[in-house]
């Protein structure tokens, strides 16, 4: 190899090195910050005290029977909105009945007890199985709420008034005789809109 390709040779390679050298002792100012976030969901906790809002025996056309519960929000996110499902079962005890018995079973929606000549709403048990959770909330719910805030406040109860009422239709009703009907009521509990936070 001639000199002249062995200079050129050692002067990359001192170049090669010298670069490498700059490279690896090149120094700057820096900084850095670290951002954290959490995030919680809320809960929804709706529970219905006492469970068993009604049990009578032997009631006759035109009883009224007054029963209170509370509707309770044991989470930590408001309710906005409650709806109700009602469903039931009749026993038949002659097997006779021509007629379904929660037709005759008129439930009337109070604010409070003092009020027991004004409900907010009254329906019977057949009609409100077979109305839709807005229709019931357009009629009971938004007179309740109304009073209450306009919604189930996480951590607070409402008591509701409710009375039962076997209506005496001045006809024969002699086919409910020792008949049993059993009521379900779903309550289920919605949030409100979604916020800015």
């Amino acid at each position: 190899m001639s000199l002249k390709k062995k200079l050129g040779l050692g002067v990359a390679s001192a170049a090669l090195g010298l670069s490498l050298i700059g490279g690896g002792t090149y120094a700057y100012f820096s900084d850095t910050a670290e951002a954290k976030g959490t995030f919680a969901a809320g809960t929804l906790d709706l529970s219905v005290d006492p469970r068993v809002v009604i049990d009578v025996d032997n009631i006759k056309p035109g009883d009224t029977m007054l029963r209170t519960f509370d509707l309770v929000n044991g989470g930590t996110l408001d309710i906005a909105t409650i709806d109700l499902t009602t469903n039931y079962t009749v026993s038949d005890k002659n097997n006779n009945n021509t007629d379904d018995f929660g037709k005759h079973i008129r439930v009337n929606f109070l604010i409070n007890a003092d009020k027991l000549d004004a409900p907010i709403w009254s329906t019977t048990l057949y009609d409100l199985k077979n109305m839709s959770p807005d229709v019931i909330e357009g009629n009971f719910w938004s007179g309740w709420f109304a009073e209450n805030g306009g919604n189930l406040a996480a951590g607070t109860t409402d008591t509701l008034y409710v009375q039962f009422e076997f209506v005496d239709n001045e006809e024969d009703q002699n086919i409910f005789q020792g008949d049993k009907l059993k009521l379900e009521w779903t309550f289920e509990g919605m949030q409100g809109a979604g916020e800015a936070r």
